[in-house]
């Protein structure tokens, strides 16, 4: 069965943007059709300025909204990074394998590093490292795909080089996994700026819909979403990017078609966004529910990040020790 790894940065409240663009999928396809493991991933959340306290919060909310989504743990495993030491093993010998070249390449790293000196500041080593951990998460699990957005692809590429690279030094021991990107139309953009993601680094902003928002917050942003010039609902990514978005939004929280059809129903922005608000409350509704029984229950979870762990730890420490040994390493007595 083909083996998939993905997994999620605590870094922020997860968002609308999140279960469109990925969650949804995992729950619906991912987990039905392969041996699927997902991950909080945890030390991913140290590669900027945070508060131990909150990575923590941030964390268990993040695997508990998993599970309340519809993460079953007997269909996938479900576990948190730093509960698996694996991933931090296999990531000092990808290290080893990677050049300084490689890492500085990555556009995220570039991006950051070069907002950090506008302001007179610098960032951690570990963002400049962070795509080999990432590599590591992969690797480790000897995953074939990897569901990613187009912001990760580039990362997908690394890890496969690294595979490559290191089967060819050392001998065969990693599979070579490829990228598997969401449809089109399932990146949720920004509703107060819609040439940008919908992320959930942005907390506090308007535009930004989180999944645990309750129905008047939800129904609020949505009704103070940006829109184009022009009183015609249109759908066009490039020219009309506010209603464009509202409209994917609509397709993916209804599944009623495509974005060009659904415009041709509306003659205002009003209703279109009134529409939208409605289908975003009921998609998130049954998983608000659940979120509140699990909060209500966390042994259950606690169990369940620890099974998962157990698992994890299982199909993984195999695959990092062979590699400990193909590097030359001594094994330990």
């Amino acid at each position: 069965m083909t083996r998939i790894f993905s997994g999620i940065k605590p870094t922020g409240h997860l968002t609308l943007g999140n279960y469109i663009g990925a969650v949804r999928k995992w729950v619906e396809e991912d987990q039905h059709r392969a041996d699927a493991l997902f991950s909080v991933v945890d030390l991913h959340a140290l590669t900027v300025e945070h508060d131990p306290a909150r990575v923590r919060r941030l964390s268990r909310q993040a695997a508990t909204l998993l599970l309340a989504a519809g993460l079953d743990p007997e269909r996938c495993v479900l576990f948190v990074q730093s509960h698996v030491d694996e991933h931090a093993r296999l990531s000092y010998l990808l290290e080893c394998t990677a050049t300084d070249g490689e890492m500085r390449r990555m556009i995220q790293y570039k991006e950051k590093a070069a907002r950090e000196r506008e302001r007179g500041g610098s960032v951690r080593l570990s963002l400049l490292t962070y795509p080999v951990l990432m590599a590591a998460d992969i690797l480790a699990y000897q995953a074939d795909e990897v569901p990613v957005g187009d912001d990760q692809a580039q990362h997908v590429e690394l890890t496969r080089d690294l595979a490559v690279r290191f089967n060819q030094r050392y001998g065969h021991t990693f599979t070579v996994p490829k990228a598997t990107h969401p449809a089109v139309g399932a990146r949720v953009m920004n509703l107060q700026d819609p040439t940008v993601k919908m992320g959930k680094s942005d907390d506090a902003g308007p535009g930004v819909v989180h999944l645990l928002d309750e129905p008047d917050a939800v129904r609020r942003k949505v009704m103070r979403a940006v829109t184009d010039s022009g009183r015609d609902v249109v759908y066009d990514r490039e020219g009309r990017p506010g209603s464009a978005n509202l409209l994917e939004v609509l397709a993916a929280c209804t599944g009623a078609g495509d974005p060009a059809e659904l415009a041709e129903g509306y003659t205002s922005y009003g209703a279109l966004k009134r529409d939208v608000a409605d289908a975003v409350v009921e998609l998130l509704r049954p998983l608000r529910e659940r979120h509140a029984e699990l909060v209500a229950d966390p042994a259950y979870v606690d169990g369940v990040l620890r099974e998962g762990a157990g698992r994890a730890r299982a199909l993984a420490r195999p695959v990092v020790d062979r590699a400990y040994r193909a590097v030359g390493l001594l094994p330990a007595v």
